[in-house]
């Protein structure tokens, strides 16, 4: 069989690989689709805190569909011939563990096997929106329209009153228009911020982009006073809870930290003046993934809309050649296996 691996920085290929032998409670599946994870997989490609200097890496990407080639002894629920999501790498034959603790589910029916190929981040959208406790009557505000930020922004819509989405690229606002969310475009010149400020202040950031915008989220120093830089900046959460005599009763406003970076690095000072809690998310748990195979089946978050390359797992190595190169071309990029 076949797998994929980055040998080296920057670099991808397609390596002969020992077909897995299928544990008591495992499946066997055969890749079907295998969608790539821009930031997960860009940051372990060039190296960055999810691959801090070592390859070759070759446990690549977490969204797997395929078909059931063989089923353990200790399984239920599973058949050969079954169309299955699993959350385990790029290679033609996977072993995925089963069960409730396993991120692996039968696709739903009516469900096309490509859209499952976006499951995976989905699902990581789907906990950073369950970990932020969203009320209706919130507002909030998504940074970076790529896929995970794309997803948060339309489960978002579903809990709280308001959702606006930030990005540079117009395009990726343009679809999260069609998507029902509201756009803001930004550009790298920090006055394009007022425009953010100008719809804001809003109860919950989702920081998705990675980018080193902090500063503008949260603020800089107290309201009010001149410091060595240059004087205070607001962030677009919500001001001084001081003179409000509900604060109490109020939920703090919160920035939702789900893209992956090297370091954090914010002003103390503003953040403390807003009362702010930084919250972090990691991966997605089955009931995430669980929830959101039925909102799919359901019609109710358009995965296939997400989906704009379909790409034969042969071309992978040049397809990460431009994941390195020219992030911002790719989105909703799907490998197609040959027993598709």
């Amino acid at each position: 069989m076949i797998a994929l691996t980055f040998p080296e920085r920057g670099r991808a290929e397609i390596v002969d690989a020992t077909v897995p032998i299928c544990g008591p409670s495992q499946i066997l599946t055969q890749a079907l689709y295998t969608g790539i994870t821009n930031g997960t997989e860009r940051n372990q490609l060039l190296g960055g805190n999810y691959n801090p200097g070592h390859w070759p890496v070759t446990y690549i990407g977490y969204q797997h569909v395929g078909r059931v080639i063989e089923v353990g002894e200790r399984v239920e629920g599973f058949a050969v011939g079954d169309v299955v999501y699993s959350d385990t790498p790029h290679k033609e034959i996977n072993a995925a563990e089963v069960g409730p603790e396993a991120n692996t589910i039968l696709m739903p029916a009516g469900v096309e096997p490509r859209e499952g190929a976006l499951f995976g981040v989905a699902s990581v959208a789907k906990h950073a929106v369950a970990r932020a406790d969203l009320l209706p009557e919130q507002k909030c505000l998504v940074v970076g329209a790529g896929l995970i930020g794309l997803l948060t922004a339309q489960l978002a819509a579903a809990e709280c009153s308001e959702v606006w989405i930030a990005d540079l690229d117009q395009a990726r606002l343009e679809l999260a228009a069609e998507l029902g969310v509201k756009p803001i475009r930004v550009t790298p010149e920090a006055e394009s911020w007022e425009a953010v400020r100008a719809e804001g202040p809003f109860d919950v950031v989702f920081e998705a982009s990675g980018a080193p915008v902090l500063d503008e989220i949260v603020g800089r120093g107290w309201p009010g006073e001149t410091y060595p830089e240059g004087p205070a900046k607001p962030g677009v959460t919500h001001q001084s809870r001081e003179l409000d005599p509900s604060r109490r009763s109020k939920p703090v406003p919160r920035v939702v930290m789900v893209a992956g970076r090297d370091r954090v690095s914010y002003d103390f000072n503003a953040g403390q003046v807003h009362e702010l809690s930084i919250l972090h998310v990691s991966h997605f748990d089955f009931i995430d993934l669980a929830e959101v195979a039925e909102l799919v089946a359901a019609g109710s978050l358009p995965l296939g809309k997400l989906i704009k390359e379909e790409i034969p797992i042969a071309e992978a190595p040049a397809t990460y050649l431009r994941l390195g190169q020219e992030p911002g071309s790719m989105l909703g990029t799907v490998f197609v296996w040959n027993g598709s």
